[in-house]
């Protein structure tokens, strides 16, 4: 159950907040809305609002935002999509993908505003001792404030994670301050095997309820995880790492399985799962937003659109294309998980 519910509110959420930039962006620039949608099949609940159809539907994984004119055969109103200049058309479909990356950083927001709080980076008082860390095991404790590292003077956090990082298995003296007594203690940074930087298992001390701290850490995290996640579909595509696709099934398993860590873990996966959709949305295919947005682009190069028609015939065959893609991923997802 806890799999389920956890399931619904992320796919939930993300589609939400796709659609929603598609929506609110349509309605700004006078772009007639027909439908907003949550999930796919029969409506369970529905309510007109000045010509729009708010919608819950039976399949949470899905939802669309059905605009006036993009069928063809609804372009002569003056509220229609294809009525619009281009400038309007493209930031309407531009803006569903940047809802995702947007979520991204209001959901690690969150986590550092309510929950972890943000790191102080100009103290030297360490926060936190980490489980299973080499700190554990001297006599350093969490408020001690660092004083000097091998005689050298600590001015900020940066500076003690500089100085331990860059001695891996070799004895450390941090000279500290614990109300007002200043000792010694000796510990020798553990070698992480994937960076070979050293490591003794503190965190600084952090302040919660910090609006642009936390901010500021939901966009550099979100900006992190974007370039990360382009630069391993770069190495996919090139062939220097594995292709690893998930579909529903396998996103539900993972789901389950991060919901049981906890809600931290459960938000970052969220986060990145937006960023995943954002990226996805922005690729050249048919029937997502960027082949969509590199028709607007032709558009302006050659100084006339597409026709309507024709392009509406290239989505449908992005679009069926991407649903056998999607059977394919289901079934192997299945395999994956051994139901049959």
């Amino acid at each position: 159950m806890t799999t389920l519910v956890a399931s619904i509110i992320i796919f939930g959420l993300l589609i939400f907040f796709h659609e929603f930039g598609h929506f609110i962006v349509a309605k700004r620039v006078g772009i007639g809305v027909l439908e907003f949608a949550i999930g796919f099949g029969p409506k369970l609940i529905s309510v007109e609002r000045d010509g729009t159809v708010y919608s819950l539907r039976a399949l949470p994984l899905g939802g669309f935002c059905r605009l006036m004119g993009e069928d063809p055969e609804e372009v002569k109103d003056q509220a229609s999509f294809q009525k619009k200049p281009l400038l309007h058309r493209f930031a309407v479909i531009a803006a569903g993908p940047a809802m995702n990356f947007v979520l991204a950083v209001l959901l690690f927001f969150f986590m550092y505003f309510f929950i972890f709080g943000v790191p102080v980076m100009g103290s030297t008082q360490v926060g936190e001792l980490l489980p299973g860390g080499r700190a554990e095991e001297t006599e350093l404790q969490s408020g001690d404030t660092v004083l000097a590292i091998d005689g050298v003077e600590m001015e900020n956090w940066d500076d003690i994670i500089t100085t331990i990082n860059a001695n891996p298995e070799e004895e450390l003296i941090l000279t500290v301050e614990r109300e007002g007594e200043v000792k010694d203690i000796r510990v020798v940074p553990r070698e992480d095997p994937q960076t070979q930087r050293g490591l003794i298992g503190i965190a600084p001390e952090t302040r919660r309820f910090s609006l642009l701290g936390s901010l500021n850490l939901g966009i550099q995290n979100t900006w992190w995880f974007t370039r990360f996640i382009v630069v391993s579909l770069s190495q996919i595509v090139t062939g220097q790492a594995a292709p690893e696709v998930a579909g529903p099934i396998g996103i539900v398993q993972m789901v389950g399985e991060v919901a049981q860590t906890g809600l931290s873990n459960l938000l970052t996966l969220a986060a990145i799962l937006s960023i995943h959709l954002g990226l996805l949305n922005l690729l050249p295919i048919p029937a997502l937003d960027g082949s969509r947005l590199v028709f607007f682009l032709v558009e302006g190069i050659r100084g006339k659109p597409v026709d309507p028609h024709k392009e509406s015939f290239i989505h449908f065959i992005g679009f069926t294309l991407l649903i056998l893609l999607a059977i394919f991923i289901a079934f192997q997802d299945i395999a994956r998980l051994e139901l049959f």
